[in-house]
């Protein structure tokens, strides 16, 4: 989908809002982490706090971008107070582009420092990992099965794989984060490399999960949440943390972030909803729905089906370099998978 078109898609969602003359609400909330997840959290704050929020979610097809590309519109006149984003590049390239202000959240003290912007413009918390789902009826061998990024390469697996499109959501994070390791050009070269070798890129993870589920392909990059789903529904599907060999990156965490809006009209309002939301109790809540997301503090519970990332080769993420990254490679990015 081309920027252009990711706009006007996203005008929609806003309409309701322009034509009442503004926010209605005592806090205004856009958030790009799957409603069915984040309004639990949201009743909870309104509950505990007599706080109206105005929410507006992002759809799938735009995650993240269309929110961001909103927010970027109204940066003259700001009607957003909170950015929940349900990943970090979109929100660091909000943080270079000024419309996000400081706030160091109270709550957040727990957070380990490598998932805070250094300036306190965002904070992440309750994470996704990027994992692969293999169909085990496709591949019954656990010896057969794929182990990381190298197999998405391997003529052996030509057009028996998939990849949502690097362009929105998780999966844009996932390419700032080859652009930061490998290089601009290294990292374009290996998507062009994965589509010589017949790798399906969807128009997102969900959509990956359900061909791979469904054994129309055997195996796809996806997040922890999807891979989980399709085992709870009984899918005969496996989870595969990759690329933990010697001299392999390690896996991709993902976190969900949340920032405090430049110019946001009602500040102290949405000062609560970040505390509230980074609290330890709403990263518990996350990891025991059904999106199964991973907290980011030693001390939160994690339920049994929660990948353990203490286990796990983390591949070690600057946000700020794939953010820029993935900014100087958009372009190129989106004449790759829009052609």
């Amino acid at each position: 989908m081309s920027r252009s078109a990711v706009f006007v898609a996203c005008v929609a969602v806003f309409a309701a809002l322009a034509a009442c003359g503004g926010p209605q609400g005592d806090v205004v909330l856009y958030c790009s982490l799957d409603r069915s997840h984040a309004e639990p959290v949201v009743a909870a704050f309104e509950k505990a706090t007599g706080l109206k929020v105005e929410a507006y979610y992002d759809v799938e097809a735009n995650k993240s971008v269309g929110l961001r590309r909103r927010l970027q519109e109204e940066a003259d006149r700001p009607q957003c107070d909170v950015f929940w984003n349900n990943e970090v590049v979109q929100m660091a390239l909000l943080a270079r582009a000024g419309l996000l202000q400081p706030y160091d959240s109270p709550p957040a003290a727990g957070i380990p420092a490598q998932h805070k912007d250094p300036g306190h413009l965002w904070t992440g918390f309750a994470a996704r990992g990027r994992v692969l789902i293999v169909n085990t009826k496709n591949r019954p061998d656990p010896a057969s099965r794929p182990h990381g990024t190298a197999d998405f390469l391997d003529p052996k697996n030509a057009g028996r794989c998939a990849m949502a499109a690097p362009l929105t959501g998780t999966t844009a994070a996932h390419a700032g984060v080859w652009i930061a390791e490998l290089g601009a050009e290294p990292a374009l070269a290996r998507f062009r490399a994965m589509q010589d070798n017949g790798v399906l890129f969807g128009p997102g993870n969900a959509h990956v999960m359900r061909l791979v589920r469904e054994g129309e392909l055997d195996f796809g990059f996806t997040d922890t949440d999807d891979c989980q789903a399709a085992i709870d529904e009984g899918y005969p599907v496996a989870m595969v943390v990759p690329d933990q060999g010697a001299g392999e990156p390690g896996l991709i965490l993902i976190p969900n972030t949340i920032g405090l809006v430049t110019g946001a009209p009602h500040p102290d309002a949405g000062k609560q909803l970040i505390d509230f939301v980074l609290g330890p109790a709403v990263e518990e809540q996350l990891a025991r729905g059904a999106s199964a997301q991973i907290p980011l503090r030693a001390e939160v519970p994690r339920p049994a089906k929660v990948l353990d990332v203490s286990a796990c080769k983390l591949a070690p993420v600057d946000w700020v370099a794939a953010s820029a990254g993935y900014e100087a490679q958009q372009d190129a990015l989106e004449a790759l998978f829009n052609r």
